[in-house]
């Protein structure tokens, strides 16, 4: 069986996570592709950084930051306390000794010449980390993010935004620079053409799914893929657990609601991209709804709590379209 997950960064690595462990405990002979955003990196400090694809890398490796959600466990922060005092990079996004050694090894074999897509082979290889990790793309293509800031227009790269700010400046539109020239990344068609299942993770719908759907070609895939496409929804009750989901859908005029990210989505039968769609237990009264508009839905406990809670999640997932 082979599955392939779109994934963003945090959200999108637990569940990957959870679901290698499901193929762990289970007797599933299952093959794992994950295809992760690439809208959030950007160059700092001179070095190329990819926040979702390490945080993919990481915690799939388990030398991740539980606690920060983000960057390597135990690193210390003395090369970013030196950038600082120089004045250099972005002040206010730091990166761990060791996780700068990942960014400069990802510079360094990009300048060499290698793809993203290589480039992103080669540091996996470090781990055993029981997926094929792709990124969406190998051509640069960044998530900006206009905003109105002291009543002037302003354009923020995503990680500003989110970083700097935590969304507090209201978004007007979000502008995935470079999409219109990219294409995926070598194995991203393939591994949805020849999916026998294709999974959303529960990550942000409008800058990382979106960002990943975005891309010509990718869209097109899934919309004619044989592969049953199931995702899972990142809102629980009207909130989202990670990230800024929230803010994302409200400036793109979604409702911050399960069943509207679904329909967002839209039911593969009517031109979108869904055939299933969970929910969690909390947003049962909108399964009724997605099913007459044409999404399979089921309500199960959505919140990923530990690799246990989370591979059941993704059991639910395969079952909804078995």
């Amino acid at each position: 069986m082979r599955i392939t997950v779109l994934a963003g960064g945090v959200g999108g690595a637990r569940f990957v996570r959870g679901l290698r462990h499901l193929v762990a405990i289970t007797d599933l002979d299952a093959e794992i592709v994950v295809v992760g955003n690439t809208g959030d990196d950007a160059w700092v400090s001179g070095v190329r950084v990819t926040p979702d694809l390490d945080s993919l890398l990481y915690a799939l490796a388990g030398v991740n930051d539980e606690g920060r959600g983000w960057g390597r466990e135990g690193d210390s922060e003395r090369v970013s306390d030196e950038l600082r005092a120089y004045g250099v990079g972005w002040p206010w996004f730091t990166l761990g000794d060791l996780d700068l050694g990942t960014c400069l090894a990802r510079t360094a074999l990009l300048r060499d010449g290698l793809p993203l897509s290589a480039v992103v082979e080669r540091l996996a290889a470090r781990w055993p980390l029981g997926v094929t990790l792709l990124p969406a793309t190998d051509q640069e293509v960044e998530t900006w993010v206009h905003v109105v800031e002291d009543g002037r227009d302003r354009e923020l790269h995503f990680e500003e935004w989110w970083v700097r700010t935590r969304a507090a400046l209201p978004a007007t539109a979000f502008v995935q620079r470079g999409v219109e020239r990219a294409v995926p990344a070598p194995g991203v068609v393939e591994a949805i053409a020849e999916a026998d299942v294709v999974l959303l993770a529960p990550s942000n719908p409008v800058v990382s799914i979106g960002t990943i759907l975005g891309i010509p070609g990718i869209r097109q895939a899934l919309a004619a893929t044989a592969a049953p496409v199931v995702g899972l929804s990142p809102i629980i009750r009207g909130t989202a657990l990670r990230g800024m989901a929230n803010a994302c859908l409200t400036t793109i005029g979604v409702a911050v609601d399960a069943a509207a990210v679904a329909r967002h989505y839209g039911a593969r039968a009517h031109g979108g991209l869904l055939d299933g769609w969970l929910v969690d237990e909390a947003d049962a009264d909108g399964v009724p709804g997605l099913e007459t508009g044409g999404i399979r839905a089921r309500a199960v406990p959505l919140r990923m709590t530990d690799d246990a809670a989370t591979a059941a999640m993704a059991r639910a997932a395969l079952e909804l379209v078995r």
